[in-house]
């Protein structure tokens, strides 16, 4: 019978209670050993995860994808099993792998089920696990983590609406395993999962277990067609369009060209961690998760 450690990002409030305390009855009901640890921060998190795995426990991410990516990070690397308890606004990384939220689902699942060997990313020498990305998104992103009246999807998008209105096209340098490309436009995601930004697919044929980053590029287009790209997000038709480009590569190096003395920052998995550059690369198989 396993035993669990799970570390809980206070931040998600009523969502991580909802979600962990039905969830710790079914499996102390089922005879597993289930200790609870409220993370002060992320560095905290990413301690508390490795004591935790080093204690041969397994590890239980509850929040949103930033806590998720925190701790699942913590463990790439090692032979620690990580589990997932989506509990927050996007959960985007456990919607590609197929994490169940309903408790009644998701206990058998950490109970009983294999650990299956998944990619994490390398950025800038810190292990994340969905995507990095660089550009409008990073900037929506930074205005929907300041945003307190609004929640979830609705505050992603009132921040990116905030994010393209103020928008000037970044002129980017992408080196994809030693090859540079330069382009004008929105944004630049290297992508291990398919989803980010709350739902939205922007890399629908992303894989976790392929060894590779799909590197999706937004080019330099009127703002009228980026909304209907925006639109299109949800569904992953978006990279029909000629003006997106699909690359894929096991490193990505995301730089602004030139010397206009431009800064911009840069997201992974939800946080934001610094401004470019960033180099992202794959770590192939790197993390045991309990998913289906």
């Amino acid at each position: 019978m396993r035993a669990f450690t799970a570390i809980v990002n206070p931040a998600a409030g009523g969502a991580s209670a909802s979600c962990l305390i039905p969830l710790a009855r079914l499996l102390r009901d089922a005879g597993a050993e289930v200790d609870v640890e409220y993370s002060r921060g992320m560095e905290h998190a990413a301690g508390a995860a490795r004591a935790a795995a080093g204690a041969d426990r397994v590890v239980l991410g509850v929040g949103g994808d930033g806590l998720v990516g925190c701790v699942g990070g913590a463990l790439a690397g090692t032979d620690a099993v990580f589990g997932i308890v989506p509990a927050g606004r996007g959960n985007d990384f456990a919607r590609q792998l197929g994490v169940p939220s309903d408790p009644e689902r998701l206990a058998p699942l950490l109970l009983e089920g294999e650990p299956r060997a998944v990619d994490a990313i390398d950025a800038n020498g810190t292990a994340v696990l969905g995507s990095v990305y660089a550009g409008v998104d990073a900037v929506a992103n930074d205005n929907a983590n300041r945003t307190r009246l609004l929640r979830g999807s609705a505050a992603y998008y009132v921040g990116a609406l905030r994010a393209i209105a103020s928008w000037r096209h970044a002129d980017y340098l992408i080196t994809v395993d030693g090859e540079r490309h330069r382009r004008e436009g929105y944004t630049v995601v290297a992508a291990n999962s398919g989803y980010y930004g709350f739902g939205k697919h922007i890399a629908p044929d992303a894989r976790v277990d392929d060894g590779l980053l799909d590197v999706v590029l937004i080019r330099k287009a009127p703002r009228t067609l980026f909304f209907a790209v925006m639109r299109e997000l949800e569904a992953g038709t978006h990279v029909r369009r000629p003006e997106v480009e699909v690359l894929r590569g096991r490193e990505v190096r995301i730089e602004l060209a030139g010397g206009s003395g431009r800064t911009l920052p840069y997201g992974a998995d939800g946080e934001l961690p610094g401004v470019l550059p960033v180099t992202a690369r794959v770590m192939p198989g790197a993390l045991r998760v309990l998913a289906p």
